[in-house]
């Protein structure tokens, strides 16, 4: 790739239409080439497709309370539950990302849709805690597939080439996906007739529209050859792949205790048994999210990233505060400022990411750093579960608050150093090449 759009697409900006656009050897590389409202037309419908992709696996959020209740299971088979979605969406992403540079996005991303339709039949028909197993399970198989295609897909198809925007969209949609599943349950688990099947059934509905978006993605046309392979980041981007991975982790951990126990520890608080309160807490905490990745578009990945994990420890202290001073005001403030620092920290890992990503490896490597976020959502939540049934969830939410903030405040301190260091050799560049 020459010069001038290499650092083109590094900076986010759009690439230069003067020439013709060079294929990367990705599947769908040659959409560059497509005329523009066609290119949007495909963009825009495939974010679609991963924001109800993720909408569909956040469903079961305000509904596991009902679950314990109906099938008689503790808050750690809640978070086993959650964690045997994550264990199969592992593996899944490992042989999807791939799978899909040499075969396609199309032929990776159809079957995965049909998946997400079958745990979403499975959820609607569950008889016994198995069925619950079952429907994660399929879920985790789906979105392993879904996940880091449907952001290449993005990638590759964000109209003017611009990488940061398509990291923008990807963060939103996820983001988007992860809040609109937990508010669309509660709501239609509260006010609706047959709370445990009509959100299965919407969601099934919504995927019609997504499958018809995926038929429309182009057939494959690389000549790389799969083959199965353990996970290898390519050797220059292995520095940013830790320290964006590291945070990103962190980020997802909180995620995956919203996701799980904090509807509970929502009703707890309040003593209020409405399904559509507790889901209002992850909802109010993902749209924060949103915002702040739509405010801290255009800003560089590493300044977003240190600003995002001070806020996302602030507000993790809080939710501890809020649990011990039994605060619903608290717990709110905990919400908006933790969801705001995920939001910037996620999204400053994931530009990083796609930033430095190479071209014949992009699904690849945006499939190995998935892994690196589902194990966040899925590790961590466990521990607390256990600990829930041991001690009881107030202590286990604010062990892990506290846990979790101390963390962001290590790598808060890693982070600043890099970025000190890299500023410093910036600095001094011109001054070594006049000397030379």
């Amino acid at each position: 790739m020459p010069l001038d759009r290499l650092a083109a697409a590094h900076r986010g900006r759009p690439l230069r239409r003067d020439r013709r656009p060079e294929r990367s050897g990705s599947p769908d590389a040659d959409l560059a080439g497509s005329p523009v409202p066609q290119g949007r037309w495909r963009f825009w419908a495939t974010a679609y497709a991963l924001l109800i992709l993720l909408t569909g696996t956040n469903l079961p959020t305000p509904l596991y309370r009902g679950y314990e209740e109906r099938f008689g299971f503790s808050p750690l088979v809640v978070t086993l539950i959650f964690a045997a979605y994550v264990a199969a969406l592992i593996p899944s992403l490992l042989v999807a990302g791939p799978l899909s540079d040499a075969v396609g996005r199309r032929s990776v991303l159809l079957p995965a849709t049909a998946l997400a339709a079958l745990g979403s039949l499975v959820f609607a028909l569950a008889a016994g805690t198995g069925w619950l197993f079952a429907a994660r399970v399929l879920q985790g198989l789906a979105l392993g597939a879904a996940s880091g295609t449907l952001t290449a897909a993005l990638t590759e198809l964000e109209p003017s080439g611009n990488r940061r925007k398509a990291a923008l969209v990807s963060t939103v949609a996820s983001v988007g996906g992860l809040g609109l599943g937990p508010v669309m349950a509660g709501l239609l688990a509260q006010y609706a007739p047959a709370p445990d099947v009509l959100p299965f059934a919407v969601e099934i509905v919504l995927l019609v529209p997504a499958a018809v978006a995926i038929t429309g993605l182009p057939a494959a046309s690389s000549t790389t050859r799969w083959r199965p392979r353990r996970p290898e980041i390519p050797a220059a981007m292995r520095a940013t792949f830790a320290t964006s991975g590291t945070a990103s982790f962190l980020a997802f951990a909180v995620i995956g205790l919203f996701l799980t126990l904090v509807p509970t520890y929502v009703t707890t608080l309040s003593g209020s048994k409405n399904l559509l309160l507790g889901s209002a807490a992850v909802g109010l905490m993902l749209l924060c999210s949103a915002l702040a990745q739509l405010a801290g578009y255009g800003k560089r990945a590493r300044s977003l990233e240190l600003v995002g994990l001070p806020l996302l420890a602030a507000g993790l202290v809080l939710l501890a505060l809020a649990g011990r001073l039994s605060s619903l005001s608290l717990l709110l403030a905990a919400t908006a400022i933790g969801g705001t620092g995920q939001g910037l920290a996620f999204l400053g890992g994931l530009t990083a990411v796609n930033q430095a990503a190479p071209a014949d490896r992009h699904a690849d490597v945006l499939s190995s750093f998935y892994v690196v976020i589902y194990l966040g959502v899925g590790l961590p939540v466990v521990g607390v579960g256990f600990l829930a049934t041991v001690a009881g969830l107030l202590v286990a939410v604010q062990c892990f608050a506290a846990v979790a903030a101390v963390l962001c405040v290590v790598v808060l301190l890693v982070l600043a150093r890099g970025h000190r260091r890299a500023s410093a050799a910036a600095s001094s560049a011109p001054l070594d090449t006049a000397a030379n």
